[in-house]
């Protein structure tokens, strides 16, 4: 952790001599000086929380909570290559049984509903270390996995891994031949149509599919099939003049091919494959920073006839327990990811906006970092953008193939805030930082993720591929971060931003707010959005703005604060509807601040919500998942999204952003 002194202006303080810049904001209009005195106080007691969680080499991480199938996936993997401990396997059951809710099941994020794969990885998992399947929490799941419909109408992923003990058949599972490497990048379902996390776990896959192996299981599961003697019911028929349809004739005929498959060809396929599997391991033996990949990456390399002793497998496997989390020292959690990258731009900004000293010397410690880690060699995006330099930032400590269009926005946004003592430096990070966002540019002027035009509906149509989101197209949340970069960087009447801002008044939805791709949702999307739009140059009048501000109000809760379940990705009755969120709460500050509300009555109430509900030592308590991986699939728990976004809108609650206070780029 990072040490802060303790000078005459209280814990954290730089002692450095006040400037024009550092002044403190005038007074407040009459009748507000009691919100803004609240405002400060909790913004203080949370920057020196922030800032008490700064690792010494300037990076911030907070925990990345999924759900139980990473764990129970990871002691799966363990039985299967033979390397399974006790301790380990202790740990993390003791884990999975806390997350077993009242009904038996498992839900893929707090305070949702039972979801039939994760209890049924989860259940497995458990036997295997152990459990009674006649115990009562044991016997209750599995009589709940029955009623609804057995492990037949489990994901395909489940179901590989059930398959790989011999719990299914792999008959009766999709085929993806290995030999998919080979399509061409233009061709239909080559691998560079699916996203890049699907594409990392896909390739693997296909070596796993194609040599379909069995490690015989210590037990049977037939408590979990609604008829053990047949477990497979017949194939849900679909209408033949369909997409569902062509596509289940394809899975048909790749069954087919299968069985004629050329052997030279097949065997070229496998070596291909491991060749790029290997080929994208990362310096510290992760796949993309990412634990599925990395899984079912080791498996693949493992049935392709590597050792455990191989440095390729020493290496990944090693990288596997840094995705542990040990709350104690009984209990093991695993991480889907890390985010320290995500993480510390976010906090840098939320502490300059909170009214630290652009100098501060955790600030230019987080600065040392971030430069540091900035990705200068091409990666799987170059496939489509060949000439294009490299210049971006990743969200994990190791993931130089996979760098995201997000994250180099925000850590732009951060290093801009910053006074570095090298600022010839930083000009040139954020220069090779915006030459590579404009270049990842979709065709219709927004960005994704992580590839540019990743937009074909094919991959998602494979019966593969059920597992999540597989494409990686435009969304609103990313391109509101580039275009807020863009003119942060004087770039607003760039072409090339006017293009994006068009793209994302056409997305507004009709109630006013955003859609919110890597966030939930609509509160997300407004949050990112709006700032942006305001920063580019919309005035604060204009309709889109106005309805904007007019949808957030309407959807405050009755506490103060703002919340939205997961289930808006799938039901419009959760749309802005869900408990109050300290991280919710900040995005829709956000917003309004952006759009000229401070002295809204909905300002008021949500500051007065955040103070209400901080905790003494500076934090928020905040359960609910609020970040995604894939909407509604794949959800996730940010544990520091409850500290920055409630610190930035604090911030620029009482002084406007850091970045109006240095001086934005010319």
């Amino acid at each position: 952790m990072t040490a802060t002194t303790d000078g005459p202006a209280g814990p954290g303080v730089s002692e450095t001599k006040p400037t024009e810049r550092d002044s403190p904001p005038p007074p407040a209009p009459p009748g507000r000086e009691s919100l803004t005195a609240l405002a400060e106080r909790t913004t203080a007691r949370a920057v020196d929380h922030l800032l008490a969680r700064q690792d010494e080499a300037g990076w911030w991480k907070g925990d990345l909570e999924t759900n139980v199938t990473m764990d129970a996936e990871d002691l799966l993997l363990r039985e299967f290559l033979g390397i399974r401990d006790e301790r380990t396997l202790r740990a993390a059951a003791r884990f999975i049984r806390s997350q077993q809710r009242e009904d038996r099941t498992w839900a893929t994020f707090h305070g949702g509903p039972g979801d039939l794969s994760a209890t049924i990885e989860a259940y497995v998992a458990l036997r295997l270390a152990g459990d009674d399947p006649a115990a009562p929490h044991m016997a209750e799941a599995s009589a709940w996995v029955r009623e609804h419909g057995g492990v037949a109408r489990s994901r395909v992923f489940t179901r590989i891994w059930l398959a790989m003990f011999g719990w299914w058949r792999w008959e009766d599972l999709p085929e993806m031949p290995p030999e998919v490497i080979y399509l061409p990048k233009w061709f239909p379902l080559n691998i560079y149509d699916f996203g890049c996390w699907a594409r990392q776990t896909i390739v693997p896959l296909t070596v796993v599919s194609a040599l379909r192996p069995v490690h015989p299981a210590p037990f049977r599961i037939d408590e979990l099939h609604r008829d053990p003697a047949r477990p497979m019911p017949p194939a849900r028929k679909v209408p033949v003049a369909s997409w569902d349809g062509a596509f289940q004739r394809l899975d048909r005929a790749l069954h087919a091919y299968r069985k004629v498959a050329v052997r030279p060809l097949r065997r070229a396929a496998l070596k291909d494959a491991s060749r790029w599997i290997i080929e994208r391991q990362e310096n510290d033996g992760c796949w993309g920073g990412i634990q599925p990949p990395a899984v079912y990456s080791l498996i693949a390399l493992r049935l392709l006839g590597y050792d455990l002793e191989h440095p390729v497998m020493k290496a990944g496997l090693a990288s596997l327990d840094r995705f542990a989390v040990w709350p104690d020292e009984e209990t093991r959690m695993v991480e889907a990811c890390q985010s320290p990258v995500w993480d510390t731009c976010l906090a840098a900004i939320a502490l300059v906006d909170a009214g630290l000293p652009h100098d501060h010397p955790a600030l230019v410690k987080a600065a040392d970092w971030m430069l540091g880690e900035q990705i200068v060699r091409p990666g799987d995006w170059s496939v489509r953008r060949p000439q294009l330099p490299p210049g971006g930032w990743a969200f994990e400590f190791h993931n130089d193939n996979y760098p995201d269009i997000d994250d180099t926005a925000e850590v732009a946004l951060a290093l801009r805030r910053i006074d570095h003592p090298d600022p010839e430096r930083v000009d040139r990070a954020i220069g090779r930082a915006v030459r590579w966002n404009l270049g990842m540019q979709s065709s219709e002027g927004a960005w994704g993720a992580f590839d540019i035009d990743n937009t074909s509906k094919f991959p998602n149509r494979l019966p593969f591929c059920d597992f999540g989101e597989v494409i990686d197209p435009p969304s609103a949340d990313v391109t509101g971060h580039v275009l807020e970069m863009l003119a942060a960087e004087g770039q607003q009447h760039d072409p090339r931003a006017r293009k994006s801002l068009a793209w994302l008044l056409a997305e507004q939805e009709a109630n006013g707010a955003w859609f919110g791709r890597w966030g939930v949702n609509y509160l997300y999307g407004t949050g990112s959005v709006l700032p942006a739009l305001i920063a580019a140059g919309l005035p604060a009048s204009h309709p889109a703005v106005r309805r904007a501000v007019t949808w957030l109000e309407s959807v405050q809760n009755d506490d103060g604060g703002w919340g939205e379940d997961l289930r808006s990705y799938i039901d419009a009755e959760w749309v802005a509807n869900g408990t109050s969120t300290a991280s919710q709460t900040g995005w829709a500050l956000m917003a309004l601040l952006a759009a000229g509300e401070k002295e809204s009555k909905a300002v008021e109430r949500g500051i007065s919500w955040l103070a209400e509900t901080q905790r003494e030592d500076g934090y928020w308590d905040e359960p609910f998942f609020t970040g995604t991986g894939f909407p509604w699939d794949f959800s996730i728990n940010y544990h520091l999204y409850r500290m920055v976004f409630p610190v930035t809108a604090l911030g620029r609650y009482l002084h406007g952003d850091g970045l109006g206070r240095l001086g934005r780029a010319a």
